[in-house]
């Protein structure tokens, strides 16, 4: 309790601090779980480094990667430390390219405060930081004219669209804290802003990895003689930001459930059936609000003439309890229909964007068909 008491004076930022009015009230924090740091205090501590050029260079390479990836313009902790300038969904380290990566002016800012505080040990600290799920969120991170220092701010929580952040300058001994200041989304757009906040979707295979990891059915190689087709997600459009612009992007993870390649002519052969679950995330970041994106990704592979209708989730990820809903995917043998039961998994506090049974009527409407789902407008084509 001593080591935690003492870690808190200096890692919470400075009261002495001044903000800028603004036309709303700016959170003082918001609920985290418990630990030495929090995201507020992790901006305080940044915008404390001498940060320089090369190290937002290292920032931009890694929030770049874990775009091109699928994932947001994210560089979580752990990779800060242990593989510098990698992207979330990425490999390789970079750590030889930076003559001075962010990890070694952190290390050091931590010794220094240390040193200070008998008991307080550096290195329990990184390897804290280093198995947390804090992360560097740079949203619209393409727009860096490669020179600008960024406004350092955290995530306050409770939705809340503004916050105060540490403005940052170049003089003749490198970068040093100027105030604090009021930022907003409008800020973000306009300026290099980095947001501390908390990574929920590392543990997500999105839509870019899905597509390239998937393996290649028996059906899906032996096509032309096949009498199954494909249903596809063509496109996705959303038309509402669902988390606060601390938080990130909107990751819709959609989930089908379908009992693939059916073609059982008995009741005793439905017993050779069971249903199959598609699960991939789509993160649409902020700047494509309004915006219809391609996907033309593959939904389901494996689609026959006897299955009527199929188990669809379309959720948006918060986190929470890991919980499951039920729902049924419905075949026909000799014209009865018959259920299968699926689990569609998702968490507690995700926002449920839709859910229900689609037909297969649906998608054979026209070669394309589109359909509000929510707030979300999604294009099918069945192949």
């Amino acid at each position: 309790m001593k080591l935690i008491s003492y870690l808190w004076a200096f890692l919470l930022p400075c009261a002495a601090c001044s903000r800028l009015s603004s036309p709303e009230p700016i959170p003082v924090s918001s609920p985290e779980s418990p630990g030495v740091f929090t995201t507020q205090s992790l901006a305080k501590l940044f915008s404390e480094l001498p940060i320089g050029t090369e190290q937002v260079r290292e920032v931009h390479d890694a929030v770049s990667a874990s775009s091109a990836q699928g994932y947001d313009e994210e560089y979580t902790l752990q990779k800060l430390l242990t593989a510098p300038g990698c992207g979330v969904g990425g490999e390789a380290t970079k750590a030889a390219s930076y003559a001075c990566p962010l990890r070694e002016l952190l290390a050091q800012r931590l010794h220094e405060q240390c040193a200070t505080k008998s008991g307080a040990s550096a290195e329990a600290l990184l390897s804290e930081l280093s198995s947390s799920d804090f992360q560097l969120y740079w949203p619209y991170c393409e727009d860096w004219d490669g020179k600008q220092a960024p406004l350092i701010t955290f995530d306050p929580g409770y939705d809340a669209s503004s916050n105060y952040g540490y403005v940052l300058r170049q003089d003749g001994d490198g970068i040093h804290i100027v105030d604090s200041v009021y930022v907003d989304e409008n800020v973000a757009r306009s300026r290099p802003v980095w947001v501390l906040n908390r990574n929920s979707d590392a543990g997500f295979t999105p839509l870019e990895l899905f597509s390239s990891t998937r393996p290649e059915t028996e059906a899906e190689r032996m096509a032309p003689a096949s009498h199954t087709r494909r249903l596809m997600l063509k496109s996705l459009k959303m038309l509402r930001h669902y988390d606060s612009w601390f938080a990130g992007a909107s990751e819709f993870v959609v989930k089908a459930g379908s009992v693939e390649g059916f073609t059982a002519s008995t009741e005793a052969e439905l017993k050779l059936y069971r249903p199959s679950v598609t699960d991939f995330v789509i993160v649409v970041k902020r700047k494509y609000l309004g915006q219809e994106l391609p996907y033309d990704c593959i939904l389901l592979s494996e689609v026959t003439s006897q299955l009527d209708k199929i188990a669809f989730l379309l959720t948006e990820d918060d986190g929470g309890t890991r919980t499951n809903w039920k729902c049924e995917a419905i075949v026909k043998v000799n014209s009865k229909s018959y259920g299968f039961t699926v689990d569609l998994p998702y968490n507690e506090k995700d926002d449920i964007v839709w859910r229900g049974q689609l037909p297969l009527t649906f998608f054979q409407e026209e070669d394309e068909v589109t359909g509000r789902f929510g707030d979300v407008i999604l294009t099918f084509e069945l192949l």
